[in-house]
This record gives C-alpha cells, sequence and structure tokens, in this order.
C-alpha cells in the first residue's frame, strides 16, 4: 500500500468518525433546539420584541421575551393589564409564533 492510499484512508477513517460523534448531536430533542430551530426562535424573539416596544401602549422595556420552538414565553412587571394585554398580542401577530405563554404580572 503506497503512502497516498494510506493517507486517503486514514482521513476517510477520521471524517467517518466525527460524523458519526457529531451528527445526532445537532439534531433536536423535545428539550433541546437544533441549531436551526434556535437561530429561528432567536429571530423570533427579536420580532416580537420589536412589536412590544413598536406598540404605542405596550411600548415597554419591562416584558422579558423567551421563545422555545416557536413558543414565546413573556414574562416581567407592567403597570396595567392593558399593557400585558397588549404585548401578548404584539407577541401573537409575530410570524412563526406558535403559542404565546403569558407569565406577566400587573404591578
Amino acid at each position: 500500500m503506497d503512502k497516498a492510499n494510506l493517507i486517503k484512508r486514514f482521513f476517510v477513517a477520521l471524517f467517518l468518525v466525527v460524523w458519526i460523534a457529531c451528527g445526532p448531536g445537532c439534531a433536536g430533542t423535545s428539550t433541546r433546539e437544533s441549531v436551526g430551530e434556535y437561530m429561528d426562535d432567536s429571530i423570533i424573539t427579536t420580532k416580537v420584541k420589536a412589536a412590544i416596544f413598536n406598540d404605542p401602549v405596550a411600548k415597554v422595556f419591562q416584558v422579558k421575551v423567551e421563545t422555545f420552538k416557536g413558543v414565546v414565553q413573556l414574562s416581567g412587571f407592567v403597570d396595567s393589564a392593558e399593557i400585558a394585554t397588549r404585548a401578548v398580542e404584539a407577541a401573537r401577530s409575530v410570524g412563526g409564533v406558535k403559542d404565546v405563554i403569558n407569565k406577566i404580572s400587573v404591578k
């Protein structure tokens, strides 16, 4: 066996080992997001924050937004129930949002 063929086999074997070891780590599970889902959720979170801030009534920074697999959770403290309702409506209006969990408390 010549040296070039030996090197080729080494790199093929190395690739297969890395592919087998890392392949399943990229897939999402019920408790962990895949890389693509994480990126999608980051975009949704940013859009929801912008929608809440751009709403003339809700326009608050006190609302924390977290997204997991398209489900948005809103939490924090606001001054009125109307602001909380508008924040939820703003979140629901964003494309890609599957559901909104409202954990906002009124001061």
